[in-house]
């Protein structure tokens, strides 16, 4: 297939981001313009984050894309300067759809493969500098188990990007009232049993989103050294302005 043929291939449908291609045209997303929004917010915040961490010009570097539905995000992490970019999800549309896009843009830099996210391990799959999960822990009936997995592959720095519940603390009778244990955060569970067909949504259907103070504590139990709640930028996408979704940093120093 020539570049006339592939370009004129990816416009005749829309896409759940939107892409600009070496042709000077965009794709059409299927998201209204005002959710559109959430991807300039999380691109942005990405940037600023590697930026401030890597430098100006990173060097020899990998990273891996974790749910990178159309690789919008493994495109920008390519173009960036990673010397190899992975990208896993667990529905084969969209690896084909990054594929397809992967060849348009003409990255070379880039691998996407369908792969559950409980698959991966560092002994089969190495390690990466970066680390990303986005729009991914609040699908999941195991959220914990994910951010382990992440910070397995993760040598450097592992961005989480996620939606999140109301936040309970205080203390909490564990087997008898003389016997207490503090409350360290919770999960607010959401039903998507009835969407699992849904590209965007859970392949199974249980969902627990982690409050903010949560997410926090896990990434801090399990093992990073330093975790930092990002700040969104002026202008950021409602729900990360007002914390309702929210990108956390985990460091390995």
């Amino acid at each position: 297939m020539d570049n006339q043929s592939l370009w004129e291939k990816i416009q005749q449908r829309d896409w759940f981001y939107t892409f600009h291609l070496p042709s000077g045209d965009s794709t059409r997303s299927y998201l209204p313009a005002e959710a559109q929004a959430v991807h300039a917010t999380r691109l942005q915040m990405l940037q600023t984050c590697l930026k401030d961490y890597y430098g100006e010009s990173p060097a020899d570097i990998t990273a891996i894309d974790l749910a990178c539905h159309q690789g919008f995000f493994s495109h920008h992490l390519a173009a960036a300067g990673h010397r190899r970019v992975t990208g896993i999800d667990a529905r084969q549309e969209h690896i084909d759809d990054a594929r397809l896009i992967c060849r348009a843009l003409q990255h070379d830099n880039i691998e996407f493969a369908q792969r559950d996210v409980f698959s991966l391990s560092p002994e089969q799959d190495g390690q990466f500098d970066t680390v990303l999960m986005f729009g991914l822990l609040y699908h999941l009936e195991n959220p914990v188990g994910a951010l382990r997995v992440a910070k397995s592959l993760c040598k450097k720095v592992c961005l989480v990007e996620t939606q999140v519940g109301p936040h309970i603390s205080g203390q909490l009778d564990w087997g008898h009232y003389e016997f207490v244990k503090p409350m360290m955060g919770s999960f607010t569970v959401i039903d998507e049993s009835h969407e699992t067909h849904g590209p965007e949504m859970s392949t199974l259907g249980i969902c627990l989103a982690p409050s903010t103070q949560t997410l926090i504590w896990i990434m801090q139990k399990i093992g990073f050294d330093r975790v930092e709640l990002l700040t969104p930028p002026e202008g950021a996408y409602e729900q990360i302005r007002f914390g309702k979704r929210v990108m956390v940093a985990g460091y390995i120093d």
